[in-house]
């Protein structure tokens, strides 16, 4: 058997993305100065965007699911009068509009937009239709007809207007919003067009931007020796939004032997903000975190062990 190469660490590090690089490359750059066996991201950013950028090492890989389900916190810039094919400042003008709408005119549009909203996804998207990237099928002049999709806006708020061709706003979005299209929509909803000039992501889950570290401060420190894995947080960092339960040692011990425990022994102390229908719990034994685990059918059963 063919020994893996680079260290067995696991952890998380945030990285505050820059403008121009795909997530992909990120990953790979960041990988490579840890000497890391694995690593991969929670939730793809454009090459456009920058930001927060979750990246799992090792046992970590197996909670960015949980962390891709965590709220997400953007800040975009529309640009107004001008749509482009990729709704975003990299593509090309496909048309142009000379109506600049007032701020009391995008405030009426807002509410649209708010709650459980269909939203139909930017062509240069990574969906898969038929097999093939819509991307990729846009590239070679085949552009898909894309169907509206469900997606969830908890918050959409205009916050700037530094002009009458710029408005930022900030989202707060579930899993799977994509922020050009919110921006293209919204302009047309208000009798004009417009794209995203610049996009920034604050939160995924329980990362901040505040604890994000540039990928030129890592790749610039001293690298003749691999980054130390004291860098990283903790495995369990990712799933800190996710409602805790304690468990006995007995209980735990069933669990981690992929035993169900009857929830009528756990009565008393299932938090209250969970979904008793199909909700997932973090299952703590004493401070530890023993994985996470859901509630079906009057069950708790183990999901994901850590």
């Amino acid at each position: 058997m063919r020994k893996k190469r680079g260290r067995a660490i696991d952890g998380w590090l945030v990285i505050d993305k820059p403008g121009g690089m795909t997530s992909t490359d990120v990953v790979n750059k960041v990988r490579r100065r840890f000497d890391a066996q694995k690593a991969g991201h929670g939730g793809t950013l454009d090459p456009l965007a920058t930001g927060v950028l979750p990246l799992a090492f090792g046992a970590a890989t197996k909670t960015v699911p949980y962390v891709m389900d965590g709220t997400k916190l953007y800040r975009f810039t529309l640009a107004i009068g001008e749509a482009r094919d990729t709704d975003d400042a990299d593509g090309a003008v496909v048309a142009t509009s000379d109506v600049r709408p007032t701020n009391a005119q995008f405030e009426a549009a807002l509410p649209a937009f708010r709650g459980d909203i269909m939203q139909v996804p930017p062509v240069y998207s990574a969906i898969k239709v038929a097999g093939e990237r819509a991307y990729d099928m846009a590239r070679e002049g085949r552009a898909p007809e894309l169907p509206p999709r469900p997606a969830r806006v908890d918050r959409f708020e205009l916050i700037e207007r530094p002009s009458p061709e710029i408005a930022v706003f900030e989202v707060e979005s579930g899993k799977g919003v994509y922020m050009r299209s919110l921006a293209r929509d919204l302009a047309i909803a208000c009798g004009t067009v417009g794209h995203v000039a610049a996009l920034r992501r604050l939160r995924v889950g329980p990362f901040m931007v505040a604890q994000a570290i540039t990928l030129d401060n890592l790749l610039t420190e001293e690298d003749s020796q691999p980054a130390s894995p004291d860098l990283l947080l903790p495995v369990a960092t990712a799933l800190a939004d996710i409602p805790a339960l304690a468990l006995t040692s007995a209980e735990a011990s069933d669990l981690s032997h992929g035993r169900a425990i009857s929830l009528v022994q756990l009565m008393g102390r299932i938090p209250a903000a969970a979904n008793p229908d199909g909700g997932v719990l973090r299952a703590m034994a004493g401070s530890r975190v023993l994985g996470l685990c859901r509630l079906e059918d009057g069950l708790l059963k183990p999901d994901r062990l850590l």
